[in-house]
């Protein structure tokens, strides 16, 4: 997985979602992240990280390529407005839902 930079990561994310335009999907996910690269320590040992400030973690794949950026508290509206435009230009590409489901409800209550 490769850690990105913010404006990096959006062009990224931008190449997998005109990649997989036709076939196939880009899946998302986000967390919360505070710094910690080791695991939590068991217990019976103190734990003695402290988390400087709230970080967010955004992970994107293709099922081959794998992207990902950290966020900072600073910079969240800054992406948040960058990342919606992404998602909203590249939405076109969804299936429409089938309406046949809507007309078996309609004829079981009549």
């Amino acid at each position: 997985m490769v850690l990105l930079e913010n404006d990096s990561f959006l062009t990224e994310l931008t190449r997998l979602f005109q990649k997989c335009r036709s076939s196939g999907s880009v899946v998302i996910t986000l967390k919360k992240y505070d710094g910690r690269t080791k695991p939590v320590p068991r217990k019976g040992h103190p734990e003695t990280f402290e988390p400087a400030d709230n970080k967010c973690l955004i992970r994107a794949s293709d099922g081959k390529k794998k992207i990902s950026t950290v966020i900072n508290t600073k910079e969240v509206i800054k992406f948040q407005m960058a990342y919606s435009n992404l998602l909203r230009a590249h939405m076109d590409g969804l299936k429409k839902k089938d309406k046949k489901s809507k007309s078996k409800k309609t004829k079981a209550t009549q």
